[in-house]
């Protein structure tokens, strides 16, 4: 039997339209006051950044795996409306542009998008293929268990990476995803210096090892930096084998813990910082359904 690929996206199914996109298209709102960049948090890789002139992009929302033996997450994504769905590379963590409500997809975006008061740049590099850090080496599991490539340069799709880069009110954001600590210098020299880095930083380190963020934190020069990819006790299961990421950030210096699933974000309090961790914790922007065990 061939293999078949016919889910498809399912956009047609949906009852929203992209009349939001029509009147920004038409002419960008009124500013009043300083810029305000909203970064909210939806756990895993996820976040959503609304722009000044109210663009809302959602980055990495994710899935359970597909192949249905163990799950990472203990609910679906929620249901949300966003005007653009972006995905940094082809993992079920990362991928589920489908089930957003967006008026465009820019999944795994090679080169720039720009539109209102927003611009992004997707940067090709490569996934992490070295977990020799991690508790459970999982990329030399999955070159024995299967016959996926891994390494670079003739890995399969899912070792792709894109970083992305986004430039809105003032900030420069950039979503690490899941990539290497060490691409080439024409990918640092194409990232450059930001201000906001959204880093995978997990107490397992199954991206990232602890040194190896704080030598990318270095690179980039972040103002701030905001960890993602880490377990929540109530959203992410214990087969995923993250852990918290608490240890490390509360290891930095003046950390700041956000008591809410969003931040307001401004050039003037963002640019006055130095390699200052600002992390969600347990906090997401969406209510969370009833834990398992908790009753109705």
């Amino acid at each position: 039997m061939k293999d078949r690929i016919d889910e498809g996206l399912w956009a047609w199914r949906q009852t929203e339209n992209h009349n939001h996109m029509i009147d920004l298209q038409n002419g960008l709102p009124a500013s009043a006051g300083e810029a305000e960049v909203e970064l909210a948090f939806f756990g895993g890789s996820a976040f959503r950044i609304t722009s000044p002139a109210g663009l809302t992009m959602m980055i990495d929302p994710w899935r359970n795996p597909p192949w249905g033996t163990w799950n990472w997450y203990l609910y679906e994504f929620p249901k949300v409306e966003v005007d653009i769905a972006l995905s940094t590379h082809a993992h079920f963590d990362h991928d589920a542009v489908h089930q957003l409500s967006s008026n465009v997809v820019l999944d795994r975006l090679i080169g720039t998008y720009q539109f209102a008061d927003v611009k992004i740049t997707g940067i090709a590099d490569k996934h992490v293929s070295d977990s020799t850090h991690n508790a459970y080496d999982w990329a030399e599991m999955t070159r024995r268990l299967t016959p996926m490539k891994t390494n670079p340069p003739d890995n399969c799709r899912s070792f792709d990476n894109c970083m992305l880069l986004i430039e809105v009110g003032g900030l420069r954001i950039l979503h690490w995803g899941d990539n290497r600590p060490n691409p080439p210098q024409s990918v640092w020299d194409k990232v450059g210096e930001v201000d906001v880095a959204l880093l995978p930083i997990d107490g397992s380190q199954h991206v990232l090892s602890d040194t190896q963020v704080d030598e990318v934190a270095e690179r980039l020069k972040a103002r701030l930096i905001v960890p993602h990819h880490y377990g929540i006790w109530d959203l992410t299961t214990r087969g995923s084998t993250l852990l918290p990421p608490d240890a490390w950030v509360n290891g930095r210096k003046d950390s700041i813990w956000a008591d809410s699933g969003s931040v307001r974000l401004t050039p003037t309090f963002v640019k006055q910082q130095n390699n200052r961790v600002l992390c969600f914790g347990e906090h997401v922007a969406f209510e969370k359904p009833i834990p398992r065990g908790k009753g109705a």
